[in-house]
């Protein structure tokens, strides 16, 4: 049994209804809370060490590497029953819708520090880092998000692409 289908075991009924329906969505969920980890790691890692003074950039460098944790995740689960193109045109789309949502995801972290002044010596070192993880980890990452998920189930993992995609997989399973 598949980890969410054991999950789903576990949930009430009326609400297992609601989930299974969306499914996709709760995959993607899943994914993204999985690279906000990977994101969030590396921006304070680079942002606390070697990039102390380009907070911007070292957020740039941790997002890129979560996308490409992303493509992964989202191509073998989230949207695996979607999508059919060829894999480097698939990735290539995947890629640039990725690329606008790291500049989404960045505006409002720019915003804090550079229109609002929300860095030191103008504000405390607390006030200037809960203004950097509210702009750039909360606002800015949940305007990326929805902008993804539309992106990705529009352009990347198009269901009609998919619908082909599936009728292969059960002309390849054989009947028991």
């Amino acid at each position: 049994m598949a980890v969410v289908e054991s999950v789903l075991a576990r949930v009430p009924q009326p609400l297992r209804a609601v989930l299974v329906k969306h499914r996709e969505l709760l995959k993607f969920a899943v994914v993204g809370g999985t690279t906000f980890l990977v994101d969030n790691s590396i921006w304070y890692l680079l942002k606390l060490t070697v990039l102390q003074d380009k907070p911007t950039t070292a957020k740039a460098i941790a997002i890129i590497v979560a996308t490409i944790v992303s493509y992964v995740l989202n191509r073998e689960w989230s949207f695996r029953t979607r999508g059919g193109r060829e894999r480097h045109h698939e990735a290539a789309l995947f890629f640039v819708i990725s690329g606008v949502a790291v500049v989404v995801n960045l505006i409002p972290l720019w915003a804090s520090r550079y229109v609002f002044d929300l860095e030191r010596p103008h504000v405390s070192l607390f006030v200037q880092e809960t203004a950097d993880f509210i702009s750039g980890s909360v606002i800015g990452m949940l305007l990326a998000m929805v902008f993804r998920f539309w992106g990705f189930r529009k352009w990347v993992f198009p269901d009609e692409l998919g619908h082909r995609r599936r009728e292969e997989e059960l002309v390849d399973v054989p009947r028991q």
